[in-house]
């Protein structure tokens, strides 16, 4: 019996479309190394090539039918393998479920159509980490195993090289494998092959070498293949070195399965300040996402042609492009962000404005009435609950003390008139109304001019709210003082949440470091407050402040009915080398929380690592009740059991990779300039799905109409 371990040499390119270099590079290397292939395998019949990312061969097929017809004549022959089969290889930390559903159903569609087949094998060996959440979505679109290679053996210790990895407790799983050293080497040694050999669980004897020039693409060259075919003469009694793929690779190691280890959770760290670097991109991307995803739920029933679909699936494209790791982990030069946020831009004004449109062609069979109407549209597969505002056109009128609004039914509806967002005091009115909208539906709302009934007032002592622009509330158990600083959310007393920023030395990436400083730090200076909205339901104070050399602006609101507290936030920053983070202490029990995530949530240790995060946190309070922060607009945070601090922005430099210095003249720092962050502060027993809910009212607002008719 042959007791040697089989190396399995699995040719490809790594190819970062935008990175250190312009979208336009991106298409030149696809077509060079699709060229370059396609000639090392017309020079070495024994020779195999593995290629994932539509988005490649999307340009090739449309820049060089010539050249894809190689590619298709090599693919049925069994000497090119589409392996990954997505879009393109995303960040698979921060697109939410709908952008990586459609991440990989792009490419699937793709590859369907092109060549008649969707691989097995996710393919991301450059992300910078990989959510608990990606076996479950692996499986479901049909792929069982997955390669990756960050983070690395001295980013988290794994049982072995090969493993069965399950994203949660009792959930599917598939089989992953981690890249040894790296996924492009440009040359291949002995002790570099020994390397991928080592880590095997006990009794398995193959292993994967992806080898092939990468980054900015090559592939095999003619001296990898002369290594391979020295190294496999060289090392014959010791190693088995065979031309493979991946879908070889993983049938070999399918038939040792019950050797392999369970690895249950995510694969975290590596390159923690991609959670949150170049926060303009990642804006834009949720952005769009949210309004692709809103303009999905109205099309059943709607007025879409296919040109409508045809471009709505364009866009998606555009987006899942723009999910790729380089992209949407803030890594790229400076001047590569101008198409991804034109793009991303793009995509979210192409959803704004057909679900505008098709709003008011829902709105023409309403019925003719002599008052003034609001039409509100919650294109969502959520419910909307809330008070929720809109500047309405009342023309030259001005409001009046007896006017009144009602549903559909003729009954008021409380509703309260606060500060437009004009600054001229012509003609504007802003309007907040308290309703409750199901998913996919429409509310119609009267504007009672004349006979009106009185106005809704609080009722009685249930829904009073209290206080001065240093100390106010209500009665259902929501308050904030700014002196002393404490806020009090659903009965609990807990600190008031404030800036604080901290130095931060590191590159773009943050490499080398699972957590940001806690010491250096440099608190706010806040100015007097000011009650801003002062009316029967809602009570607001704005203060302004200032951290360094930037400019703060903070609000905090509570409504009569609700014992939750809300914060908006602004920040002009200005800063150089320094990370600015929202610090709330309070004190956590049980040593865990649960933070909301692609597809779910996932349970993590209070230990203070920085971690990506989506939507909402939960902070365990007692064994019943916790705090949880709905924070739809940051990315990461760490925490302890004494306090929580949400990532808001990072000054690093922009495309500097340590050990280079940087500190150039011209050089870019990141996210300078206005920033608004958004939190809802809430204490309870708060489920997962009430918690998304909260979120996605802020990330999917209501459609709103004026109709006059």
């Amino acid at each position: 019996m042959d007791k040697r371990k089989t190396v399995h040499i699995i040719f490809h390119a790594h190819l970062d479309p935008i990175w250190l270099w312009n979208w336009q590079a991106g298409v030149d290397e696809a077509l060079a190394t699709t060229r370059s292939a396609c000639a090392r395998l017309e020079a070495h019949p024994e020779l195999r090539y593995s290629q994932g990312e539509a988005w490649v061969y999307r340009q090739v097929e449309l820049l060089d039918p010539e050249l894809f017809a190689r590619v298709r004549a090599f693919v049925r022959e069994g000497r090119w393998e589409i392996i990954g089969g997505w879009w393109t290889q995303p960040d698979c930390n921060f697109p939410d479920e709908a952008g990586m559903r459609h991440q990989i159903e792009a490419g699937r569609a793709y590859f369907r159509e092109a060549f008649g087949q969707f691989p097995d094998i996710g393919f991301n060996p450059d992300s910078f980490g990989h959510q608990a959440s990606l076996p479950g979505l692996l499986r479901e679109y049909g792929q069982s195993h997955y390669v990756f290679m960050r983070p690395g053996p001295h980013e988290m210790a794994l049982p072995a090289r090969v493993f069965r990895w399950r994203g949660h407790e009792g959930g599917p799983e598939v089989t992953a494998f981690r890249i040894h050293a790296s996924y492009c080497p440009k040359e291949l040694t002995a002790d570099f092959l020994r390397g991928c050999c080592s880590d095997l669980p006990e009794g398995v004897r193959d292993t994967a070498c992806f080898c092939g020039v990468g980054d900015h693409g090559g592939g095999p060259t003619e001296a990898l293949i002369a290594q391979v075919e020295r190294l496999r003469d060289e090392m014959s009694g010791e190693l088995d070195i065979r031309f493979s793929t991946g879908r070889e690779f993983f049938a070999a190691i399918d038939a040792q399965a019950e050797r392999l280890p369970l690895v249950t959770g995510e694969l975290q760290f590596h390159s923690i300040g991609c959670y949150t670097v170049h926060r303009a991109s990642k804006t834009a991307l949720v952005r769009a996402t949210s309004r692709l995803t809103q303009m999905e739920t109205m099309l059943d029933g709607s007025s879409a042609t296919h040109e409508d679909r045809a471009e709505l699936a364009r866009q998606w494209r555009n987006v899942v492009f723009h999910q790729f790791h380089d992209t949407l982990g803030g890594t790229c030069i400076p001047s590569a962000y101008r198409l991804i946020c034109n793009q991303l831009g793009g995509a979210e004004a192409f959803a704004e404005e057909w679900m505008s449109l098709e709003l008011r062609r829902r709105m023409a069979s309403l019925p003719s009435e002599g008052s003034q109407r609001f039409i509100y549209f919650n294109a969502s597969d959520h419910p909307a609950d809330g008070w929720f505002e809109a500047e309405p056109w009342l023309g030259h009128l001005t409001r009046q003390p007896g006017w009144n609004i009602t549903d559909e039914q003729g009954q008021p509806v409380r509703f309260q008139w606060l500060t437009c967002e004009a600054l001229t005091g012509w003609f504007a009115s802003r309007l907040a109304v308290r309703m409750t909208i199901p998913a996919n539906a429409m509310r119609v709302l009267t504007l009672r001019t004349q006979d009106a009934p009185h106005p809704i007032l609080p009722d009685g002592d249930t829904e009073a709210l209290t206080g001065d622009a240093h100390c106010f509330g209500n009665l259902c158990g929501a308050a904030v003082s700014l002196y002393p600083p404490e806020m009090v959310v659903g009965n609990w007393d807990l600190a008031l949440p404030d800036v604080i920023s901290y130095p931060d030395t590191s590159d773009t990436w943050t490499h080398g470091k699972d957590r940001y400083p806690d010491t250096g730090e440099q608190l706010p200076v806040w100015g007097v407050p000011t009650l801003a909205e002062e009316g029967p339901f809602i009570r607001e104070v704005i203060q302004e402040g200032r951290i360094g050399d930037s400019r703060l602006l903070r609000v905090f609101r509570i409504t009569s009915d609700s014992p939750d507290v809300e914060m908006r936030l602004r920040v002009d920053w200005q800063e150089r080398n320094r990370v600015l983070k929202l610090v709330l202490p309070y004190s956590g029990h049980g040593g865990t929380r649960t933070d909301g995530i692609c597809a779910g949530s996932l349970q993590r240790a209070q230990d203070g690592c920085e971690r990506p995060v989506q939507r909402w946190t939960r902070l365990p309070l007692c064994d019943d009740e916790a705090l949880s922060i709905v924070c739809p607009d940051a990315f990461a945070l760490d925490a302890t059991a004494e306090r929580v601090r949400i990532t808001l922005l990072r000054s690093c430099q922009l495309a500097h990779h340590d050990p280079t210095p940087g500190g150039r003249p011209d050089v870019r720092y990141a996210d300078r300039g206005e920033h608004d962050f958004r939190f809802r502060f809430c204490a309870g027993a708060h489920t997962d799905e009430q918690l998304d809910q909260l979120a996605f009212a802020m990330l999917r607002p209501l459609l709103y109409a004026d109709l006059t008719r």
